[in-house]
């Protein structure tokens, strides 16, 4: 099984479109969205592969109302979590967040074989007893090296796809 990891979209339409013909390509099963979608336009063109995407929200996420329409209106396609998201994908339990402070709290508690999260735009990679804990990067690429993660629970493999 493989799933990507992503965050920070910040209604960067063309990056995300780029990212997500890569997932297509990859074969990913699902899509992980660690929040600032921004604007609800997005979850359109999250919607178009038709991969199940697991999203929570951000701190720049605009219209929530209307995210979490857009999100119901999707034919179970994305599932909006709300501040945590909790998932059990081949056989590892995960859960993701936006801010990296409660990521850090959450993997602590090693409650969690991954965490994934967001908001600073870098990607970061780290383990914390049993628990590896997961920045993807952006996809806005407001800091110049937008990217997302691909993680194979098969190869047990994480790896960082840069977008061009």
């Amino acid at each position: 099984m493989k799933f990507a990891v992503m965050s920070d979209s910040h209604d960067n339409i063309w990056n995300l479109r780029k990212a997500l013909e890569s997932i297509s390509i990859e074969r990913c099963d699902l899509i992980i969205h660690c929040g600032d979608f921004v604007a609800p336009f997005m979850f359109a063109e999250l919607a178009m592969p038709g991969i199940p995407v697991h999203c929570v929200f951000g701190n720049n996420d605009g219209d929530r109302f209307l995210l979490t329409k857009t999100a119901a209106e999707s034919n179970g396609i994305i599932t909006l979590y709300g501040a945590i998201g909790e998932l059990e994908i081949g056989g590892i339990s995960l859960a993701f967040v936006h801010e990296e402070e409660i990521a850090q709290g959450l993997a602590a508690t090693e409650k969690y074989d991954m965490v994934c999260f967001g908001h600073t735009h870098k990607h970061f990679r780290d383990k914390k007893g049993k628990t590896v804990l997961l920045n993807p990067g952006e996809i806005m690429g407001k800091d110049g090296n937008p990217g997302f993660c691909i993680v194979n629970l098969e190869k047990h493999v994480i790896q960082r796809v840069p977008i061009k």
